[in-house]
């Protein structure tokens, strides 16, 4: 039996049908790091696709080193809750391919939704690194208000074999930004007065990293006081990162306490630019356009391929891409500007 013959239709649907997941990768020093981005999947649900730019690859080298990785994809208040633990492969052999593809999984949701003259202009942000994610194990709860029990669960039959990364390119990755950083207590009070949305994310026994939507989320002098549903799939201890749809991020150490987990803060994470400000994808300014790009030629360099070209009309949206669109744009923060 496959995945899909496997799950139930709501769960599949979401599935097929969703636009955000909460996506989590593991740092060198083993912390796991949630960003919000969009997903993609291939035909027939075998893998969840998501992308993070040539010019600032973060990600996708993560994923590259540890290819554990952790996907949150959630709905309605009535639909699914849907927990991913995947194997990622990282495409990058061929970034026009790579731009090309991703204009015509995402391009429906643009951010600020410009014209495509002006869009394709950006090919420091169109150009990409996709990065494949095979389940190997789905947790899934009927609604968001069912996670204080336990999920349910998919596991991949025994002796799944996992698509492995392109070869890494020679030479040195190029040397990450320098964007101006923030005292986490300054970048706290600016996520708490936002209201957003924040996901508390640790490395579950497995050592996949797990995402998971906290129900409350409270400053303290060190930290934060979090709850998250007693259904989370880890035990609320260790090294975790809370995201607020990746424009403030956090990391430091976890201690479940009771129904609370807390949170000592070691840092908050620099603002990624367009993040902080979207008009920057399409406009950015002259330090921001001139450090994307000479990190692009840089990582093309590397690939021994041109920098993309990208078409004066607009690629045509995939099958997979209309079923999204008419979902309707996710809640959330456009997030594909720092994915």
């Amino acid at each position: 039996m496959t995945m899909t013959e496997d799950l139930p239709k709501p769960v599949i649907d979401l599935m097929a049908s969703g636009i955000v997941s909460e996506f989590a990768t593991i740092s060198r020093a083993g912390v796991p790091i949630d960003t919000a981005c969009y997903y993609f999947p291939s035909e027939g649900l075998k893998t969840f696709d998501l992308a993070t730019g040539l010019s600032y690859p973060a990600k996708a080298e993560r994923a590259r080193r540890n290819p554990k990785v952790g996907l949150l994809i959630e709905g309605r208040a009535d639909e699914p809750v849907i927990s991913i633990a995947g194997m990622a492969a990282v495409r990058d052999a061929d970034p026009q391919a790579n731009a090309l593809r991703y204009i015509a999984e995402t391009g429906f949701a643009l951010p600020l939704n410009p014209d495509w003259a002006l869009a394709r202009k950006a090919v420091y942000y169109f150009t990409r690194i996709i990065m494949e994610v095979t389940p190997a194990r789905v947790l899934w709860w009927d609604n968001p208000a069912a996670m204080d029990g336990a999920p349910h669960v998919w596991e991949a039959p025994a002796g799944t074999v996992y698509p492995t990364s392109d070869p890494a390119a020679p030479g040195a990755v190029s040397a990450p930004a320098k964007w101006p950083p923030r005292s986490w207590r300054e970048t706290a009070d600016h996520a708490i007065a936002r209201n957003a949305a924040a996901h508390l994310t640790l490395i579950d026994e497995r050592g996949f990293p797990l995402p998971i939507r906290a129900r409350e989320v409270k400053l303290t002098d060190d930290g934060f006081d979090i709850v998250v549903p007693r259904g989370a799939p880890w035990s609320g201890n260790g090294t975790a990162s809370l995201s607020y749809e990746g424009l403030e991020t956090f990391i430091g150490e976890c201690r479940a306490d009771g129904g609370r987990i807390h949170m000592t803060v070691e840092r908050a994470m620099p603002f990624h630019p367009f993040m902080n400000d979207q008009r920057e994808m399409w406009h950015p300014s002259e330090e921001t356009y001139n450090g994307f790009m000479n990190r692009l030629k840089h990582e093309c360099d590397r690939r021994g391929v041109p920098v993309p070209t990208l078409p004066e009309d607009k690629p045509e949206p995939t099958a997979g891409a209309r079923l999204r669109m008419a979902r309707g744009r996710n809640t959330f923060r456009a997030p594909a500007t720092a994915s």
